[in-house]
């Protein structure tokens, strides 16, 4: 993994130049032209090849998983490039999270439990089995990647069949962060955390790591092998958090997709609701700042991500369909009514109580919200006469077939 993080960040330092006259770089020794070659996959490629020649311990690394490198770094460019990601950073040799690919993929099944994937310049690796063995046969590459102090890997197969639903209803889903997911038929989903006795076990650990010596080379009293045992304690805990949130995502999305035939849910941007709050420069005193609210915003921030927002939509698209999920505007769904349509913030009492000023409509805050979700979706749709989880959709406001609150 330390070959493949070198050829990653000598490619990142290469492409880093922002001027082209710096991006460019003259005639290429193989074509002998004296036209500028531009920086790309290939020609890092190239220089790959003739980099291993130079240097016996790269040589001694996997070219695919160098390779494989230079490809990611091509990926993270792209994904920059077409705003789905940031700009690429360089790998830090101390980052406990990493990995490799392994295209030259082969397996081997040996029992109900394990089997073997073969990694070049190491052999055969046991993994568990945590899919059918036919699913797996069908993978082209594996990624091995370290997450919290444990290897795992990943394996590219073809995408998996639409989850398919049984009932003919139709659900509204409201996210918010006391409760995780709330529908418009009054059930309500709530993410997995650590307990209390592990919150408070990784509150004394990160306390501990911070009086701990950081840089390997000062040895003194074992400060860093002490500061690695404290990490290693981290990451067990923060890798429970990871599988049960894995879990229940998991088991969540394919419970919603077979239980409805269309789910309606807030187009939200959650990377810009988590972003920083801009800084307000004192006009009174120049180079200080007025309090901008950002200790606030960020335990607002912390508790988003832990709701695992973008993580739930995505999972429940991949396994319905764009067609059966319906993205609705998110515009005042916690301040409108469901009953009368009438929209004003003093309609929410508190977190949990809603009660319409108008109509008089009293119902849970996030089941409200959830059923305007779902009725903005219906009311998009070509075709009318979908069920609200069971029974009638709301009327418009002022119709005569309007239900009592």
């Amino acid at each position: 993994m330390d070959d493949a993080r070198f050829v990653f960040n000598l490619g990142l330092e290469q492409r880093s130049f922002w001027r082209r006259e710096k991006h460019d770089r003259g005639s290429h020794p193989e074509h002998g032209s004296l036209d500028a070659v531009r920086i790309t996959k290939a020609t890092q490629m190239r220089e790959l090849t003739r980099l291993r020649v130079e240097l016996p311990w790269l040589r001694a690394g996997s070219s695919s998983v160098q390779q494989a490198a230079l490809r990611d770094l091509d990926q993270a460019f792209a994904n920059f490039y077409a705003g789905r990601a940031r700009y690429p950073v360089f790998k830090r040799r101390d980052d406990r999270v990493g990995g490799f690919v392994v295209r030259d993929f082969a397996v081997r099944r040996l029992n109900r439990r394990w089997g073997t994937v073969t990694v070049p310049k190491v052999g055969r690796v046991r993994f568990r089995l945590s899919r059918s063995w036919a699913e797996i046969t069908q993978g082209t590459s594996a990624r091995i990647t370290l997450r919290h102090g444990r290897w795992h890997v990943a394996l590219t197969t073809p995408p998996a069949a639409k989850v398919l639903s049984g009932s003919e209803s139709t659900a509204g889903i409201d996210r918010g962060v006391r409760n995780t997911l709330a529908t418009s038929d009054g059930r309500m989903f709530q993410a997995p955390a650590l307990t209390a006795v592990e919150r408070a076990r990784l509150l004394l650990l990160e306390r501990r790591l911070t009086r701990q010596t950081k840089h390997v080379l000062r040895r003194k009293n074992g400060g860093s092998r002490r500061r690695q045992a404290t990490l290693d304690q981290m990451a067990v805990l923060r890798r429970r958090l990871a599988n049960r949130r894995t879990d229940w995502i998991e088991q969540t999305t394919t419970r919603l997709a077979s239980g409805y035939a269309l789910i309606a849910v807030e187009d939200l941007r959650v990377r810009n609701m988590v972003r920083r709050p801009a800084t307000k420069p004192d006009p009174d005193q120049p180079g200080a700042f007025l309090p901008n609210g950002s200790r606030a915003k960020s335990g607002l921030n912390r508790s988003i991500l832990a709701s695992l927002w973008g993580r739930f939509q995505t999972r429940l698209e991949d396994k319905m369909g764009s067609a059966r999920v319906v993205r609705v505007n998110p515009t005042n769904t916690s301040r409108t009514c469901a009953a009368c349509g009438h929209c004003a913030p003093g309609n929410r009492e508190s977190q949990a109580v809603f009660e319409c000023e108008a109509c008089g409509h009293l119902a849970h805050a996030d089941t409200n919200a959830a059923v305007v979700i779902l009725n903005r979706a219906l009311s998009s749709l070509p075709a009318a006469g979908h069920a609200v989880s069971g029974r009638r959709s709301p009327a418009p406001a002022g119709s005569a077939n309007q239900p009592a609150a």
